[in-house]
């Protein structure tokens, strides 16, 4: 890490507090040199030192069932827009924010946010995307043709999820019970709810590029501290209506090191995150992931962050984006934010949809 990158990585809130909060003296002696003799040794060490205790603080970040069961009653948008409300936090996305995002497009460069479809099995790709040609530049008459055909829930393939995804004591978001999933499919809360699309302001939170690494290493637990860090560094404050995408470098941890079982070990979302994002009101939020870290810290309860997201507030998640080009066209502009545009396939009673969301700059 470059010495100007390691002074503005201990200068953050999170990494000032670890060392001034700290009880222990030889922490608070070694903060107090940092800060007097700006030593390039002693701000490297700080900086090793700090991110072990940052990844040390996951395990105490810990929650019981029992508490995160509790925050379906607390958290709830259960009745906040009707009792027959079908959309969710979606409702946050107004005519007014609609027209703030438009106002965002100023070069025009435009990137997608979904990754290229994979049909390799693979360790985090138990459902291949089936493509096959059914007519060729061989075949009789003047076209070709395809097949697509993909199982896109899981952790390989861009997709949103419906709010009729996710149950939880027997109940989806809206108090709607499980039983309104049946054969023919969701007959409450369905991907076809947001057939008219999605139009309004997106915000790539870059985590590994706040810490000045690559990716973050599986396990690591983004946690409400990490997201005030994030609106220090940027200037930018998460408000209502906003569309918010974590990256994690999920993408090119596994361009070098392979694929590996996300459903196990990744990094993502703390379930203490939830409220944070409940009271910002925002309105979608979604990940290069699956958006819960893996573990949890949560006993008992491996997908807490999903749960609580799609069943307590009604929010539908992204899962799986592709967010490198986002991230870098966001350092090119010099802003996060952006117009952020995707539309599901309109299937009736659908648990969700592959998409190919877009980020207008």
């Amino acid at each position: 890490m470059l010495p100007d990158m390691s002074e503005r990585y201990l200068s953050s809130p999170l990494f000032v507090n670890i060392f001034e909060e700290s009880d222990d003296e030889w922490l608070v002696s070694l903060w107090e040199k940092v800060m007097c003799r700006k030593n390039k040794i002693l701000i490297a060490a700080a900086v090793l030192l700090s991110t072990s205790l940052v990844m040390n603080t996951n395990a105490q970040e810990e929650l019981s069932q029992e508490e995160v069961n509790s925050w379906f009653e607390t958290l709830s948008n259960w009745g906040r827009w009707g009792a027959d409300d079908q959309l969710g936090t979606v409702n946050l996305i107004t005519t007014e924010t609609r027209i703030a995002a438009a106002r965002l497009v100023e070069t025009g460069v435009s990137v997608s946010m979904a990754h290229p479809i994979l049909t390799d099995e693979a360790a985090d790709n138990f459902n291949p995307y089936d493509h096959r040609m059914t007519s060729i530049g061989s075949s009789p008459g003047p076209w070709s043709g395809d097949f697509i055909g993909v199982t896109y829930h899981g952790y390989a393939h861009s997709h949103l999820d419906a709010l009729c995804h996710r149950f939880q004591f027997g109940t989806m978001y809206n108090g709607y019970s499980e039983d309104e999933v049946t054969e023919e499919g969701c007959q409450q809360l369905s991907i076809a709810g947001f057939g008219d699309g999605i139009f309004g302001r997106g915000i790539v939170m870059d985590f590994p590029r706040l810490r000045g690494i690559d990716w973050l290493e599986n396990g690591t637990a983004i946690t409400p501290e990490w997201l005030e860090e994030w609106e220090a560094e940027h200037g930018i404050t998460i408000g209502s209506g906003d569309i918010v995408l974590i990256r994690t470098g999920r993408w090119p941890r596994r361009d070098a090191l392979g694929p590996w079982d996300l459903s196990q070990n990744s990094a993502g979302l703390h379930a203490s995150t939830v409220a944070w994002f409940k009271e910002r009101n925002i309105a979608m939020i979604g990940s290069d992931s699956a958006l819960d870290v893996k573990p949890s810290y949560v006993e008992n309860f491996p997908q807490p962050v999903h749960a609580l997201v799609l069943v307590a507030l009604g929010m539908p998640i992204f899962d799986n984006l592709d967010l490198e080009a986002v991230a870098e066209e966001a350092v090119r502009h010099g802003r996060p934010e952006f117009l952020f545009t995707t539309a599901p396939l309109r299937v009736e009673g659908g648990t969700g949809s592959p998409l190919n969301p877009i980020a207008t700059f």
